[in-house]
């Protein structure tokens, strides 16, 4: 049959019970599909897909069903995996229905290891189509890319349950998530249900009322992360786009605050994104939490932004309002739009390259939000970046590395002020060197400490 055999192995710090119950959890199957893989859910017995509401109602079963879109080269291909041997606790047997390959069957298989520990094994049998003419062409490519892509997934499965194991012992929360589509958001959810939490998406209206659809709103929930507004690198800033960006940060976040401030049960946390962008430019000082407010536009939206939510504060809610770094993702922000220039060659440090950027993994980006959930200490502004900010020409190198290129393109700092105007110098040219001290001395525990650790990690260049 000229079937290809992959296994790849992890050891598990949880039982297997534990671990085969994160995967039949609603948004597994997000959590493991790598970010730099062009792949689409189109329909999933278990998915977060489009639903309003996600918690613990939907499982993995015999006979269940996954419909996904992916690409093989520029050629759309429609995946039908189906479920089988499906055993509680142990093993359950994805067999592709159609494909890209001629047979797949992937077994997953729990093996404990002592009552607090289990062994997943991921065992591929696979045919690549078109006989020799196909095994000859593809079987190399195939082979890296299930080891690149299960890398991913097992790094990704252990950080996770060792996430959820460290509050084991807090109940189940039901948590509103607005912004839920967004880079952070759409990582979030899944985080959460895989987690065993309910999530409720909550949906903007064109007036900035939020609303939640098909439920009471936000009335007697645990907790509200608050993530919407619009992208801040749309466009160029004109006074009309300024006045967008502001209002879809201030105002909404002052209407959902006094929303939740009238509520008879409010929720007991609200999770607000902000951004580093409050510091202004500082260049070569570090700064940290307890660091004054800076100067321009961003700094001014930043401020107005945290204060927006005194409603809620007063109303007697724990507010964690987390100032967000350079989120690094290969899905979307300005990482995504990095990577392809870099790749051919054509990219390089902006400006003279001096200028601190504060980043964060997308992974960690979420977790920030998950611990300030789920600790209840912690309360005020919180800074989302890793302990090791870099240069732009730091960070311009190790990412021309990473893709295995030259870095020899400069952007200049006129050049890229005529293309932006003052977005340039608010975004790009802009130095800010923040230390992570509430988080850590909060006991949170970075996954990406280092540049070149968490660029391999979401770009897949190992």
């Amino acid at each position: 049959m000229n079937v290809q055999k992959f296994v790849r192995r992890v050891r598990l710090p949880v039982a297997a019970e534990e671990a085969f119950a994160w995967h039949e959890r609603p948004g597994a199957l997000e959590r493991l599909i790598p970010p730099w893989e062009p792949v689409e859910i189109l329909e999933s017995s278990q998915g977060v897909g489009e639903e309003q509401v996600v918690g613990e109602g939907q499982r993995l079963g015999e006979g269940q069903r996954v419909k996904l879109r992916s690409r093989v080269g520029p050629l759309p291909v429609v995946w039908v995996v189906e479920h089988r041997d499906y055993k509680p606790g142990r093993q359950f047997r994805d067999v592709a229905l159609c494909g890209p390959f001629s047979y797949w069957d992937h077994l997953h298989a729990f093996e404990p290891e002592g009552p607090s520990d289990c062994i997943l094994e991921d065992c591929i049998e696979y045919r690549i189509p078109a006989g020799l003419l196909g095994r000859t062409l593809a079987a190399g490519h195939v082979e890296r890319q299930l080891q690149r892509m299960f890398r991913y997934r097992h790094d990704t499965t252990l950080a996770d349950l060792k996430m959820h194991a460290a509050w084991a012992d807090r109940p189940r929360l039901r948590v509103v998530v607005s912004g839920s589509h967004g880079l952070v958001g759409l990582a979030l959810v899944p985080v959460l249900t895989t987690g065993g939490h309910e999530v409720v998406r909550l949906r903007r209206q064109s007036d900035n009322h939020i609303v939640v659809h098909g439920t009471d709103g936000a009335e007697g929930t645990d907790a509200v992360v608050h993530l919407a507004g619009e992208n801040i690198a749309a466009g160029r800033w004109s006074p009309s786009q300024k006045r967008q960006l502001r209002d879809s940060r201030v105002e909404v976040t002052r209407t959902l605050c006094e929303n939740l401030a009238r509520l008879a049960q409010p929720p007991r946390t609200l999770v607000c994104a902000s951004a580093i962008g409050f510091y202004g430019n500082q260049g070569d000082e570090w700064v940290d939490e307890q660091s004054p407010s800076g100067e321009g536009f961003l700094a001014e939206v930043c401020q107005q932004w945290e204060a927006a939510c005194v409603p809620a504060r007063d109303a007697g809610i724990r507010v964690v309002n987390l100032r967000f770094g350079a989120v690094l993702s290969s899905r979307g922000g300005a990482l995504a739009k990095m990577v392809t220039p870099f790749r051919l060659g054509l990219g390089g440090r902006v400006g003279d390259g001096r200028q601190y950027v504060s980043w964060i993994s997308i992974d960690d980006a979420v977790g920030a939000i998950h611990h300030a959930v789920m600790n209840d200490q912690v309360a005020g502004p919180m800074n989302a970046v890793a302990p090791n900010p870099t240069t732009n020409q730091e960070f311009t190198r190790t990412l021309a590395a990473v893709v295995r290129r030259p870095a020899l393109v400069p952007v200049p700092a006129t050049a890229a002020r005529l293309a932006l105007g003052e977005m340039a110098d608010g975004l790009l040219l802009c130095s800010t060197r923040v230390r992570p001290l509430r988080l850590d001395e909060s006991g949170y525990r970075f996954r990406h400490v280092q540049l070149e650790h968490a660029l391999r990690h979401v770009l897949g260049a190992w």
